[in-house]
């Protein structure tokens, strides 16, 4: 695959404060609902945010949507950047979590696999950040796209999705895809 700068401009709010969450896992959208804790017969059918200043705030319903065969998940209250939530999720299968809120400087990436977390990139310092064997290659190309190494939000993150999941999230994209929204439980802390 030969990567190039994506186009990340659709994600820009109004004062180019990107903020969002998005997860990606293959599975069906019943099945990711019903492991994070929610009932599929509760959601209902909505497109996908005009905006991205409209997306959806913390506390109100997620958004899921099959995009062959994996799930794009909108996720409002940053469930991809719960350790306990991601790994979970990853059981069985492959996951793949982005998240920026540009304005504070947090920016997320976290590949797991099969309940395990094997590359994480801006969350606990005490976790290891060494790059797995399966990224090396993409991570050098990255590195010939972007000399100096910018946010992950402005690019290279959708470039390690691409990478991971074979799909490059695009406007578009998105919104040509049929989303179910509701809520499920708020996982537990401690």
């Amino acid at each position: 695959m030969t990567m190039r700068p994506p186009d990340v401009s659709w994600l820009h709010g109004e004062y180019g404060e990107e903020c969002y969450s998005f997860i990606y896992i293959r599975a069906t959208p019943e099945q990711v609902v019903t492991r994070l804790g929610g009932r599929w017969e509760d959601f209902t059918p909505g497109p996908f945010p005009d905006d991205p200043d409209d997306f959806p705030h913390h506390g109100e319903p997620l958004g899921v949507a099959a995009l062959g065969d994996w799930t794009f998940v909108l996720d409002p209250d940053w469930l991809g950047t719960c350790e306990s939530v991601i790994t979970e999720l990853s059981r069985g299968t492959r996951l793949v979590s982005q998240a920026a809120l540009a304005i504070k400087g947090l920016d997320y990436f976290f590949w797991c696999e099969d309940g395990e977390i094997r590359y994480g990139w801006g969350y606990d310092e005490e976790h290891p950040t060494e790059t797995p064997d399966e990224l090396r290659d993409a991570m050098a190309a990255i590195d010939r796209l972007y000399p100096t190494f910018p946010e992950l939000y402005t690019g290279p993150a959708f470039l390690l999705v691409e990478h991971l999941t074979g799909i490059m999230p695009s406007e578009q994209l998105l919104k040509d895809a049929a989303f179910m929204w509701g809520v499920v439980p708020r996982p537990a802390t401690g």
